[in-house]
């Protein structure tokens, strides 16, 4: 695998880094600025939006411009936006800070994931893109809880500029280690990349996305009170529970990324299956502490599993034109999490118990499966025609005689 990837690694663990580690920092941030906790969750919601409105629009905007360039710009604006919200007098100002932060998120992850793909031979492209995304589910392991007892210790501000620094050093990384070959702008334009989205097999690849891993956050976005509640963990026990997540997410997107090199549309329907199994058995293996942990494990295992596959399988659909839709695939990625979040919170609302939300999202998790199943028929019955097409050309060319051969 090329040292390139590293790079791309960096500026993941970057960006993981700031996305989940509001979380931990919501009850500091929203005492210093004397906001409600409700109100600095809001900072949260931001980013996603960010994320969601940047992906495809960046993506679009610099679909003629060297991929090498655009990474390093999104990595700049990414520095420029924690920056910012570590020098922020008030919440509007985070606030349009976090905004501003979470608009690289996305067309990094899918222009990187372009480039991670042809740096390597065809058969390691799966692996490529999860090596791109270790970046990303290390940072749950290390980035997040470092940043967060970084956050509580010198105020949370020092651990937005010490996301900045991370910044700067992927930049440094992707200036010295990305190949000069993706200096040269694509050969597509906007037009290109747009009509890569006119194509059903990429909505369906997106809409897998968007269900598979809601289901994750309809569980995830829940798990501290399945911990505390249902489990009897202590407050203070949680993180480090959330920590053995990442490590279940790292293994999983390394197997994911495997795997798929071989059996791509295989190791989807079998994370998915996965899932589904993990999510239904929540409410038994929350009944003891050592089981709970095994199933935070299994939990972030069989949802990463599915991440490269997925990336891969959106890009191959817009073959012509990866860029948008690789980046419009974290955009969906982030609408799974504010929807998969609302439909855990619907169940735990409703009163089904602290670990209703894990079987809300084994629903979801079912419903991906079908719009997978579905897009492999839509596959089946495209490529049946050509096929056919095929075979009569074949029966119509003329053969040469065994003296024409000689």
């Amino acid at each position: 695998m090329p040292l390139a990837l590293l790079a791309l690694a960096v500026g993941a663990f970057g960006i993981g880094t700031t996305e989940f580690v509001m979380m931990g920092l919501l009850p500091d941030v929203a005492a210093d600025l004397h906001i409600a906790i409700p109100t600095a969750g809001h900072l949260v919601s931001a980013y996603a939006l960010g994320v969601v409105i940047g992906a495809p629009l960046l993506a679009a905007v610099t679909a003629r411009m060297s991929r090498r360039k655009v990474l390093i710009g999104l990595m700049a604006l990414f520095v420029a936006g924690n920056a910012l919200s570590a020098l922020a007098p008030d919440n509007n100002w985070l606030l349009a800070a976090r905004f501003l932060s979470g608009l690289p998120h996305g067309a990094f992850f899918g222009v990187g994931a372009v480039v991670a793909t042809t740096m390597v031979a065809p058969e390691r492209k799966a692996r490529s893109v999860s090596l791109m995304f270790l970046g990303l589910t290390v940072a749950n392991v290390v980035g997040v809880p470092v940043a967060t007892l970084m956050g509580q210790h010198l105020g949370w501000r020092a651990t937005f500029l010490g996301v900045s620094a991370i910044g700067l050093a992927a930049i440094a990384s992707l200036a010295l280690l990305i190949p000069h070959d993706h200096a040269h702008a694509p050969a597509t334009g906007v037009r290109g990349e747009l009509a890569a989205l006119r194509s059903l097999p990429v909505w369906l690849a997106l809409g897998t996305t968007v269900a598979g891993f809601g289901a994750l956050f309809a569980a995830y976005s829940y798990i501290t009170p399945m911990l505390t509640d249902a489990a009897g963990y202590t407050g203070s026990s949680v993180t480090p529970l959330l920590a053995l997540f990442g490590v279940g997410a790292t293994a999983g997107n390394l197997l994911g990324g495997r795997l798929a090199d071989h059996w791509l549309r295989g190791t989807l329907f079998g994370g998915l299956t996965s899932l589904v199994a993990v999510l239904v058995s929540f409410p038994v293996l929350m009944n003891t502490q050592g089981t709970a942990a095994v199933a935070v494990i299994l939990l972030g295992t069989a949802a990463f599993v599915t991440g490269s596959p997925l990336q891969l399988m959106v890009m191959e659909k817009a073959s012509a034109a990866p860029s948008l839709a690789s980046s419009a695939n974290q955009a969906a990625f982030n609408l799974a999490n504010a929807g998969g979040a609302w439909i855990g919170g619907l169940a735990l609302a409703a009163g089904f118990g602290a670990t209703s939300p894990a079987v809300a999202g084994a629903g979801l998790a079912v419903l991906g499966l079908g719009v997978a199943a579905a897009a492999a028929v839509v596959d089946r019955r495209r490529v049946a025609p050509q096929t056919a097409r095929e075979r009569i050309v074949a029966t119509h060319v003329p053969q040469e005689s065994e003296a024409v051969r000689s």
